[in-house]
């Protein structure tokens, strides 16, 4: 039996099994999909918010300050792109000044550090590709870009190192109480546990109502992105809000932690398996961000894509122990600021565990080193030292982003397994550029059934059933 069982592996459930390995606990991470941050976590803002949006005295204020600070920290200790550039939300009337003012005063209760109001002078001086019509803006100089999915990824990886077991493709189906505490029913069968930790994203409602009665419902909201070349990625300096309104945090304009240039979302309350990008959604967001910054060049498009975040009517988190069913725990209606949060609410939800009566004792041998070759980022001296010790570092797979094949050998024999080209984007960028796997996809495929022994036909574009190959070339009939 284990003492805890997490059920999804994006932010939340990485974040709290990465918490757990700390401790002499026998604990499990569930994830449905064939790895681990591959549904809203790897498609978003990817904004570790300031904290200055959510309303005072809401979980949201307290677990987004909270998890500003501690994200930042936990990146730098497992090698994780950040960036702490700041964000401006912008006002284009007098009315939305006002508004920046209330933010303002908001974000001061809330604990967040160094808020300034920007008149229009100082905005165009730091700014200077910003609309003419824009009046003035609030800064965050604690708000920072970051890598989500490879964020998810190291804490899950450092949690596996430190005695978590993860199981991928693994489905609940059901769960009920029993004396000792819950049975979780799977497709890969049944899991006895103590404890369970509800982290399923949009699907979070629905796994609560295996066992609870209904506290919340999951409303998906699909918002749609554009992602552009490297060539626009330094158009803006920070990260560019509109004003907030009833839907969100508006359409945003942001470097990215890869030196890209993002800008999204819109949102659509949607089902939770609708990835689809729309041309009306599409539409709305180039139309609306080009109110802030009127130079962005679509033509440097490289790729579109949607995600969905995990809307509720309860603009709040949900983190509690459910009254009936004790030792059953949701971490839901993790949408914006999730990402942000999800590493402070982890903490927390530890303790919360140790309340409800699980044994907490620290680990003397806990081991957070992680350290990931990126090839791109070093010196020449750095390259031939590497390539020296291994000749892998020396061939370049991946043009655009300069990825070799010896990063990709170490990711696929790294604690979490990737078994999909995407897998492998996602821990070291290859397909990533301005060709999108174009030109090193085969080769990255190739180089999976290689190190995994398995023939190239089993390697997935991303999901399981996400075929790549389904035959050779001018097979007809079963005949060449």
């Amino acid at each position: 039996m284990y003492d805890v069982t997490i059920i999804g592996a994006g932010i939340s459930g990485c974040s709290l099994a990465y918490e757990l390995s700390k401790y002499n606990v026998n604990a499990l991470l569930l994830e449905k999909e064939n790895d681990v941050s591959v549904g809203t976590t790897k498609a978003n803002s990817a904004i570790v918010h300031a904290g200055y949006d959510p309303e005072p005295g809401s979980k949201m204020a307290k677990y987004n300050v909270a998890g500003n600070a501690y994200t930042a920290e936990l990146c730098e200790k497992l090698d994780v792109p950040f960036k702490k550039i700041g964000s401006l939300v912008v006002a284009f009337s007098d009315d939305e000044m006002k508004t920046i003012q209330d933010l303002y005063e908001r974000g001061n209760v809330n604990g967040c550090p160094g808020l300034e109001v920007w008149d229009q002078a100082k905005l165009k001086a730091e700014e200077p590709n910003l609309s003419e019509e824009a009046k003035g803006a609030l800064y965050a100089p604690t708000a920072g870009v970051v890598s989500p999915w490879e964020l998810a990824i190291a804490l899950a990886e450092v949690a596996v190192k430190n005695g978590v077991e993860v199981k991928l493709n693994t489905e609940v189906t059901n769960i009920d109480k029993t004396a000792d505490g819950y049975k979780i029913e799977t497709n890969q069968g049944d899991i006895e546990t103590k404890y369970v930790v509800n982290c399923a994203g949009v699907f979070a409602d629905k796994v609560n109502e295996y066992v609870n009665e209904s506290k919340f419902t999951i409303v998906p909201n699909k918002g749609e992105y554009y992602l552009l070349d490297k060539s626009q990625g330094d158009l803006v300096n920070h990260v560019i809000f509109q004003c907030p309104n009833e839907k969100g945090k508006g359409v945003l304009v942001s470097p990215t932690v890869h030196g890209n240039l993002i800008v999204g979302p819109n949102s659509i309350p949607t089902d939770d398996d609708d990835l689809a990008t729309t041309l009306d959604g599409l539409e709305f967001v180039r139309t609306a961000a080009l109110k802030s910054v009127p130079t962005i060049n679509y033509r440097e498009s490289i790729r579109n894509f949607a995600g969905l975040r995990a809307r509720t009517a309860v603009h709040d988190f949900f983190i509690y122990e459910d009254e009936v069913n004790k030792g059953f725990f949701n971490m839901a209606g993790m949408a914006s600021p999730g990402l942000t949060s999800a590493c402070a609410i982890s903490v927390d939800m530890v303790q919360m565990i140790g309340n409800a009566g699980l044994a907490l004792s620290k680990k003397d041998d806990f081991d957070e080193e992680r350290k990931v070759v990126r090839f791109k980022h070093m010196s020449n001296e750095e390259r031939a030292e590497l390539v020296k010790k291994n000749p892998l570092y020396g061939k370049i797979i991946c043009r655009c982003e300069t990825v070799t094949e010896g990063e990709i050998v170490d990711a696929l024999h790294r604690p979490i397994v990737p078994t999909s080209v995407d897998g492998i984007k996602r821990r070291c960028n290859a397909g990533m550029g301005r060709c999108q796997g174009g030109f090193c996809g085969p080769r990255v495929q190739e180089i999976i059934a290689r190190e995994l022994g398995i023939a190239q036909e089993e390697v997935m574009k991303d999901r399981a059933g996400m075929k790549i190959i389904l035959g050779e070339t001018k097979e007809v009939g079963g005949a060449n």
